[in-house]
């Protein structure tokens, strides 16, 4: 588990729990019950277990409306067609599922806002690859409405952005706000446990300086679990990506900032090395003798000319960070991302100095300074 006190480091570390817009209060905690680690019961994989389940006695009888293809391999495309299609029979059992998949997210969640670090959470946006479906949102909502039904004074809402992109926004978050001022766009790396993805995000800041209104201006899609690379080997074709994006903003004659931000599963220590929790992704990450911003530093040195900075932290706390400028009307809030596992990650909102408040301190440094210079 990581939690604790925001550090106070500077900006230029990784995994810190103090971040330009918010405090992270925590990430990553693993709950366990009696049957193991709660997170299982409200991921993705749960979700096709459940429907499994389902099936099951109706295949014995010939009976199943889904037919005899694996409910592992049905894609989310096609239960989304289920509940819409004319086979009501099919609509029904995948509504169960959601049903029951809703029941085990509402108790996951609900375990969740029991912990002291999600004590008084307001609202919590959920994300991740079973999100985006209408089977996802319809399985969102209708957790909401049993938490409200259970007492709990909370929103769970879908996350905003599109969950591919939502990882790659969230990195802009990540980053000191000099870059804004000097450049328009970023390189970020969504690291997951089948997929790397990596894209150019344009800022925006021009137009919306709380970057409301940044997206993802091109992206490539590495599937390394279907090649089973080593890690050197993932490692290197992250570079060759990350090359391939860099030549194509220039071309393009974006003013892309020598900063690389990146989401990862993990512990994220603020060297850059990962203490647990990189189990699904090629190789050892967790290795103390490997450390990836230190890798991508030395195959990219400089962008446009100047020196490369790479900042990482965790995937649920990144894609949770392109929510930023949304949750400015609560104080607390968190995220819940449902993947290969169920990530998480809670947020305070720093209190952010107004002009008039700035003014007024002024005028009270000014005051004493006056003072002193009297004495």
């Amino acid at each position: 588990m990581a939690e604790g006190n925001a550090s106070t480091a500077g900006i230029g570390k990784h995994g810190v729990l103090r971040l330009p817009s918010v405090d992270v209060d925590s990430y990553n905690i693993e709950l366990k019950d009696e049957e193991g680690f709660l997170g299982d019961r409200a991921c993705r994989g749960a979700f096709r277990k459940i429907l499994d389940d389902l099936r099951k006695p109706l295949k014995k009888n010939g009976d199943d409306p889904l037919g005899k293809t694996p409910s592992a391999e049905i894609g989310k495309g096609s239960l989304d067609q289920t509940l819409v299609g004319d086979d009501i029979e099919a609509a029904a059992l995948v509504h169960g599922a959601i049903e029951e998949f809703a029941q085990e997210l509402a108790y996951v969640t609900g375990r969740f806002l029991k912990t002291k670090a999600w004590t008084d959470t307001e609202c919590i946006v959920v994300g991740g690859g079973f999100r985006k479906s209408r089977v996802g949102e319809i399985a969102i909502a209708r957790a909401d409405l049993l938490l409200k039904s259970e007492g709990h004074k909370i929103h769970l809402i879908p996350i905003r952005f599109d969950p591919d992109e939502a990882g790659l926004i969230g990195c802009l978050h990540l980053a000191p706000s000099w870059i804004f001022e000097a450049f328009d766009s970023i390189l970020a790396v969504d690291i997951g446990g089948t997929n790397i993805r990596c894209g150019v995000v344009e800022t925006k800041w021009k137009k919306a300086a709380d970057l409301s209104k940044a997206g993802v201006w091109k992206s490539e899609l590495w599937r390394h679990a279907d090649d089973e690379p080593t890690r050197e080997s993932a490692v290197k074709r992250l570079a060759k990506m990350l090359k391939d994006l860099i030549s194509q903003a220039e071309k393009q004659g974006l003013k892309l900032a020598p900063f690389i931000g990146i989401s990862c599963p993990g512990v994220i220590e603020e060297d850059g090395s990962i203490e647990k929790g990189a189990q699904n992704l090629p190789g050892n990450w967790e290795s103390s003798r490997f450390n990836l911003p230190g890798l991508l530093i030395e195959a990219i040195p400089e962008i446009g000319g100047h020196d490369t900075t790479v900042l990482m932290h965790n995937d649920g706390v990144v894609q949770g960070l392109s929510e930023t400028p949304y949750m400015q009307d609560v104080k607390r809030w968190g995220v819940l991302t449902i993947g290969t596992g169920l990530g998480n990650a809670r947020y305070t909102n720093r209190r952010k100095e107004n002009k008039k408040e700035k003014n007024l301190e002024d005028g009270k440094d000014k005051d004493k300074k006056d003072r002193k210079a009297k004495d």
